[in-house]
């Protein structure tokens, strides 16, 4: 199988680093989601000042300069898909970052958790292709192997109701058949996404520190599939306050 030709030498034909200069006093965390809503809310809120672009094939991507509880973090929104996420991720370690906090939406596969509420990763299984070139093949890997604790805190702080469990992370967003959801459940699984994984063995292959989490969006843990609050454009207030928790976070562990 070639995904399983881990190749463990850091220097690879074109690298981020050899295309992206170190810029002086950039931040050394950042903020990401994936939701453009979500992320032009706390913009607006924070007044983020440009300070960077990177960007992929057909978009670019504004990065931002922010100031939480008096600590500057780097503010940008994330490519959706492993493969793209991961080399705008690459993009801000090569700019200077050290430290990334990451949020966005899952499918839950059990509908007991409640829509919008938070969930913390603690290990994904990599139903998709990009992690296999940062870590060697298995079918799991460990995530957010950092700093759990001190995101729980926060969560207790504030009471916020969250769940710690396996993710499956998926390329084939239309691929989540009937079989496939029954088989992840029974493995364990509490949710589906499309970057965890290879966000984590991105994360240790560069020896950075990447905490990830999500909000629970749509329902698969139904004989039909319930959107819920999916869309952009639903829940806005609850999804602010998911955004200040993750820059909490970054002022807090950096």
């Amino acid at each position: 199988m070639l995904l399983e030709e881990f190749d463990s030498n850091r220097n690879a034909v074109i690298n981020a680093f050899d295309l992206i200069e170190p810029i002086q006093n950039f931040p050394q965390i950042a903020v990401s989601c994936f939701s453009r809503i979500t992320f032009d809310r706390l913009l607006k809120e924070l007044n983020g000042v440009p300070i960077a672009t990177t960007g992929v094939a057909n978009m670019e991507i504004p990065i931002y300069r922010v100031s939480y509880n008096g600590i500057e973090i780097a503010l940008f929104i994330s490519y959706v898909g492993a493969a793209g996420c991961v080399a705008v991720l690459e993009d801000l370690f090569a700019m200077g970052v050290e430290k990334i906090v990451l949020f966005g939406t899952c499918g839950v596969l059990d509908a007991d958790i409640k829509d919008c509420s938070i969930i913390i990763p603690n290990v994904a299984v990599r139903d998709e292709g990009t992690s296999f070139h940062y870590a060697t093949a298995s079918d799991e890997i460990n995530v957010n192997v950092k700093y759990q604790e001190e995101f729980i805190e926060i969560l207790k702080s504030h009471k916020c109701s969250y769940t710690v469990g396996k993710v499956w992370t998926t390329d084939g967003i239309y691929r989540e058949t009937r079989e496939k959801v029954n088989k992840r459940k029974k493995d364990g699984c509490i949710c589906v996404d499309m970057e965890c994984s290879a966000v984590a063995a991105l994360a240790d292959f560069r020896g950075k520190e990447i905490f990830h989490f999500f909000y629970a969006a749509d329902n698969l843990d139904n004989d039909n599939w319930d959107i819920r609050s999916l869309a952009n454009s639903s829940n806005v207030l609850e999804k602010d306050r998911i955004a200040l928790l993750a820059m909490e976070l970054a002022a807090k562990i950096l």
